[in-house]
């Protein structure tokens, strides 16, 4: 099953999420122009948004894919793949 995730951000509206990044870190990027990027903390006292770069959230991607395919998750690796590609290239 294919479950897409969105938040709303205070400033710049509908958030799509590209991945997890970490336990409790995610990163999303704006919905239709996927240019502004932000990773999301989950803390006990709510949610925390950190601006980052479009070549560090590619980073970011690049480096889950890494541990996507060392960990045996094909399923997972192809679509955050197909992700990276519409997103990043």
């Amino acid at each position: 099953m294919n479950t897409e995730t969105y938040l709303n951000h205070p400033n710049f509206g509908l958030l799509f999420r590209v991945c997890m990044v970490e336990a409790n870190r995610e990163l999303f990027t704006t919905l239709y122009a996927q240019r502004l990027f932000f990773l999301v903390i989950s803390e006990p006292e709510g949610l925390r948004f950190e601006p980052v770069t479009r070549s560090d959230a590619r980073l970011l991607v690049e480096n889950r894919l890494r541990v996507l395919r060392r960990t045996g998750q094909t399923k997972d690796y192809a679509q955050l793949q197909a992700i990276h590609k519409r997103t990043f290239q």
